[in-house]
């Protein structure tokens, strides 16, 4: 059973790399699947599930072959089934877009309900509306998404009822070798939905209107191999700008596009943080000394829901009383109980916490209830005087890498460490 220890306190400093996107890259992979060729894909991030999305395309028939940590060629021109196996894909949240996959290409696909982080309910209804209305028929059995196909799948107009990320890019990967046109709106428009487009369209596809409300996708027959690299990850980027802002210090975050964290930057400046573009990197200034503000979560260009956990950190050390409305995932606040412990001042009403700041937050153990919420205890931790140990960190290692080492490069006291399961207690009767 693994571990993160941190002893709190100290500013960080230096220059950390931003990894790929881990959003771009769930949907990127599954959808090589289309390819009728190799595909070389670069700054691939190392993380658990990027490692399990290729276990499942490798299990398929699929050829990976890995040039380095972060650069791989895949044919998936050998994959025959439509099934995804089932101990696998129940692991991951976005094994959803298998299903996309495989329908685009096959016809029809077999795909275990997602697993992942457990934050709430997260309905796939917008996903199988798409689906349905390109001449699908979905159904669960078994714990499976089953989605077949009489005829090729269609194009038509797929208006979603509300505006979401997944669906928007399952759809849309449905959508490329279908015949006709298929639009979807409203879409989605964050950056990895664009990246998701980019690489389709560099292997062939036709799309246009990625980043907009309103994306067209006209089916073509066949997408062929080529290379592409994925952009750099909002997210962990953001991360650290908030780990900046809460424990202090000064560090330049490379390998950014400083546009996609324009939301996250004026918040931490709101907040008394220096900020600084500089091409591809943002420089970050804090004292430590942060104002209270307000955020509501949002749909990009909003603010990321996949920020909230960390910047809700930073307003627990903040002069005044800020306050949180997430709208767009429910019960994402169970994290809230772990701030607390270290001595965070916050009261939760439905989708709204009101958070009072206080000197200082105090290490404890704590654990991470999902991915961004891990990551929320890695800044708390950094910030709070003493020793904090994190345990359930599967979660955050999901999502980041080499967040150890990132941080330790920064001045973190910042360790992994192995500890063992204690032992299982016999009781016999007697």
């Amino acid at each position: 059973m693994a571990q993160y220890v941190i002893h709190g306190g100290k500013p960080l400093y230096g220059t950390v790399n931003i990894s790929g996107a881990k959003n771009a890259a769930v949907g990127i992979l599954p959808a090589a699947l289309l390819v009728d060729g190799v595909c070389r894909i670069e700054n691939v991030p190392d993380i658990s599930d990027i490692q399990l999305f290729l276990d499942i395309l490798t299990r398929m028939g699929a050829s990976v072959r890995m040039i380095n940590k972060t650069t791989f060629e895949l044919d998936c021109s050998t994959v025959r089934t439509t099934s995804a196996p089932h101990e696998l894909a129940c692991k991951i949240r976005a094994s959803y877009y298998l299903v996309g996959a495989l329908l685009g290409r096959f016809g029809k696909a077999t795909v275990a309900m997602p697993g992942g982080c457990d934050f709430g309910v997260r309905p796939i209804d917008q996903h199988i509306k798409g689906f349905n209305i390109m001449g699908a028929n979905v159904e669960t059995i078994n714990g499976d998404i089953v989605a077949t196909t009489q005829a090729p799948l269609h194009g038509g107009r797929v208006s979603l009822d509300i505006v979401s990320v997944g669906a928007t890019m399952n759809i849309m990967i449905a959508a490329v070798l279908a015949e006709g046109l298929t639009i979807i709106e409203p879409a989605a428009k964050e950056p990895h939905i664009v990246d998701l487009a980019n690489f389709l369209n560099a292997m062939g596809a036709n799309i246009t209107g990625a980043g907009t409300d309103v994306i067209k996708v006209r089916g073509v027959k066949r997408l062929r191999g080529g290379h592409y690299s994925i952009i750099p990850d909002q997210i962990e980027a953001g991360t650290y700008m908030a780990a900046v802002a809460a424990a202090g210090g000064k560090v330049r975050i490379q390998n950014v596009i400083p546009k996609h964290l324009d939301c996250i930057s004026s918040k931490l400046r709101e907040m008394g943080v220096k900020i600084t573009n500089e091409g591809d990197a943002v420089l970050v200034e804090s004292d430590g000394h942060l104002n209270k503000t307000k955020v509501k979560t949002n749909p990009y260009p909003g603010f990321p829901t996949d920020m909230q956990p960390q910047i809700a950190v930073c307003m627990t050390v903040a002069n005044g009383t800020s306050m949180i409305t997430e709208s767009v995932w429910d019960n994402r606040f169970r994290y809230i109980g772990e701030l607390r412990r270290m001595g965070a001042n916050v009261q939760v009403d439905g989708k709204v916490a009101v958070i009072e700041g206080v000197d200082k937050l105090r290490g404890c153990p704590v654990k991470a209830c999902d991915l961004r919420a891990g990551a929320a205890m890695v800044i708390a931790g950094l910030a709070a005087e003493g020793t904090t140990t994190i345990s359930e960190i599967k979660y955050v290692e999901r999502g980041y890498e080499n967040i150890v080492e990132k941080l330790r490069d920064l001045g973190a006291d910042f360790q992994r460490v192995e500890t063992p399961e204690p032992p299982l207690t016999v009781i016999t009767a007697g």
